[in-house]
């Protein structure tokens, strides 16, 4: 076990303990190092080691919180709960539909022939199969758009997809717009792509073009990456006149755009940016939010100038789909297990927010009545680190509100709130409590 290990599971067992206390904030990582005497690099790899485990959370601009102190073995992680009060974790967001394993079984069995297998385990090329193909331009298509099957790529998942697209625009040192609260992933993506990204203003309609238009105009952007339908993390979707808006914007700048559709399945049919500007518009969606996390395939659609450019960073990059899951995603979409799965899960998510409307009634609480979560501003006077750490002292895993911020120093008070993981009853009874939570007293905050 490495040096930073051993100090890491000191640090667990203070929380454990209750010498450090949900809420607690750490030293900076300098001053750490300093008062242990040891380099700083190491650390920062025992902080990444605390937050590896679930135990403290991390937030540009206001430091490291202690966010839980496990009732068992020092330094066990939140999502390994004890027998007796087992954790709720609403910051996993992966639906699964009643009766799922039941409906994607049948169409894998034909796959485990010997002779459909040994096909089945040959690598596959970024450009998929010709069924692939014509199986995702179906399963992606609105009632105005229709993706032409030879624009079509695939991953191993939506992250590597958005990771290879982004390789094939930006260089190292490139700037990319984006809303001012985006996915996590690409704040982390970005950073090993040396990448900049660049926190755009928005409004109730979505992304304002005048917003795009000034970033450019400061420093010449590379890309965009929006998420217009069902934004993560506040459920926004924006409306058709701001998408054309912001198509004619694009093409005025002749500026490329990533647009992230892997939630879009759960609003009803409306056509992306992607038909308002298909030469400059590569979309992303995939199946772990459709069908399950752990046989999944990433989908991109791309201008047919770009093809090529795209799948050589998916080569390079090693985020190829494999080969099983492509023909699994061709038979589940075919024989519309897919379309089964999707009408389930919108009704699912339907009942989830009737839950979350219930039990957070009277606090500020952003959603859209199809989404999978919610975006909680939190009442005063909480901070997002604290609320997130007294959230952990009960059990429950909240994402806190600074891991969307792309700026530094803008890191509002609320929390995302993901619907889709829990049972419904553990669901209910977690929201219940952080309703309590949020109620309390400042002085009594971060208290069990």
């Amino acid at each position: 076990m490495g040096d930073y290990r051993r100090i890491a599971d000191r640090i667990a067992d203070d929380i454990a303990s209750g010498r450090l206390k949900p809420g607690q904030r750490l030293p900076p990582q300098r001053a750490f190092a300093r008062r242990r005497g040891i380099a700083s690099s190491t650390a920062g790899r025992v902080y990444g080691e605390l937050v590896r485990r679930g135990l403290v959370v991390g937030e540009v601009g206001r430091g490291t919180y202690v966010r839980a102190a496990p009732d068992g073995p020092a330094g066990r992680a939140l999502a390994e709960p004890g027998p007796a009060d087992a954790p709720v974790n609403l910051e996993l967001n992966y639906p699964s539909a009643p009766g799922q394993p039941e409906l994607l079984a049948p169409v894998l069995a034909p796959l485990l022939r010997p002779d459909v297998l040994a096909e089945a385990l040959l690598p596959a090329a970024a450009t998929g199969t010709e069924s692939a193909r014509e199986a995702a331009a179906t399963l992606l298509a609105t009632p105005g758009w229709r993706p032409a099957p030879d624009r079509l790529l695939f991953t191993g998942n939506a992250r590597q997809a958005i990771a290879a697209v982004l390789a094939s625009l930006v260089r190292p040192g490139g700037r990319v717009g984006v809303e001012q609260l985006t996915y996590p992933l690409v704040k982390e993506i970005a950073a090993r792509l040396g990448i900049t990204l660049v926190p755009l203003a928005g409004d109730a309609a979505g992304l304002l073009p005048e917003a795009v238009a000034a970033a450019h105009r400061t420093a010449p952007l590379s890309a965009l990456y929006v998420q217009p339908t069902l934004h993560n993390p506040t459920s926004l979707t924006t409306t058709r006149p701001r998408l054309l808006q912001l198509a004619r914007l694009l093409h005025d700048l002749n500026l490329p755009v990533v647009e992230d559709r892997i939630w879009s399945f759960l609003h009803e049919p409306g056509d992306p940016l992607a038909a308002h500007a298909p030469a400059l518009t590569h979309v992303v969606d995939g199946l772990s939010k459709r069908v399950a996390p752990g046989l999944t395939v990433g989908f991109l659609v791309v201008p047919p100038h770009r093809v090529g450019a795209v799948a050589g960073a998916v080569r390079s990059g090693g985020w190829s789909a494999g080969r099983f899951a492509l023909e699994a995603a061709v038979r589940w979409a075919g024989e519309g297990t897919v379309a089964r799965l999707v009408a389930a899960k919108r009704a699912d998510a339907a009942r989830r927010q009737k839950i979350l409307a219930e039990e957070l009634a009277g606090f500020a609480v952003r959603s859209d009545p199809r989404a999978y979560f919610a975006w909680w501003e939190l009442p005063a006077p909480w901070r997002a680190d604290t609320f997130t750490g007294a959230a952990a002292a009960h059990g429950i895993a909240v994402t806190s509100g600074p891991a969307f911020a792309v700026a530094p120093g803008h890191t509002p008070d609320a929390v995302r709130l993901g619907l889709a993981s829990a049972p419904e009853p553990d669901l209910r009874r977690a929201l219940r409590t952080l309703a309590h939570v949020a109620a309390r007293r400042a002085g009594d905050r971060t208290g069990p």
